[in-house]
């Protein structure tokens, strides 16, 4: 099997959002402008993923846990960058569509403010979401003997409710809280969440 054919299996869920964001921003009405028709795009990318990723990781045992962060392949880090590539520049669209609403009347303003507003929100929140997926199989990619993170409980078989709370501690204060960063590349990861978020 080719290193592409595997990525896109591997990655078969991301894959199929990117094409529905495509064919959502192309069939958006004529009269948006290029960054809205874009912007609803991403928007259903963002949290169709989002959704997913909250089933997975609610419905996902320690085991589970471990068995999806142990398959993964070195490529989850290439989404992990693009996905962070890609939130701060939806940012940069929110910019351009912000100032579109220049002039419009109040219930049409209202509007692209709501709509930047669930934008940010939601790159907001799937950057955390890529990074708790990040952060696992960082974690369960590790030597045993020398986990890349250490929770307070040292017997703890952490699962995604661990991982995410892990990466929104990051989020939102941009510190680690309880748990020990022990590797470099671990740290290197939460550098890099610390500065997007």
């Amino acid at each position: 099997m080719s290193k592409a054919s595997h990525l896109t299996r591997s990655h078969l869920r991301l894959t199929s959002i990117i094409l529905i964001a495509v064919i959502v921003a192309l069939i958006t009405p004529d009269s948006w402008n290029l960054v809205t028709r874009a912007l609803a795009g991403w928007n259903v990318a963002v949290w169709a993923n989002l959704l997913q990723m909250a089933w997975l990781m609610t419905t996902s045992s320690h085991e589970r846990v471990k068995a999806i962060a142990e398959r993964e392949d070195a490529g989850a880090g290439t989404v992990v960058g693009i996905l962070s590539i890609a939130a701060p520049l939806s940012l940069l669209a929110i910019i351009l569509e912000l100032t579109s609403a220049k002039g419009l009347a109040g219930t049409d303003q209202l509007v692209h403010y709501a709509f930047t507003g669930v934008t940010v929100l939601g790159s907001w929140l799937l950057l955390g979401g890529v990074y708790t997926l990040h952060y696992a199989r960082l974690y369960y990619q590790s030597p045993v003997k020398s986990r890349a993170l250490k929770f307070p409980d040292a017997e703890l078989n952490p699962d995604y409710w661990d991982f995410l709370y892990f990466s929104f501690t990051i989020a939102v204060a941009a510190q680690t809280s309880d748990v020990t960063v022990m590797s470099s590349g671990m740290r290197k990861a939460v550098l890099a969440q610390s500065v997007l978020s």
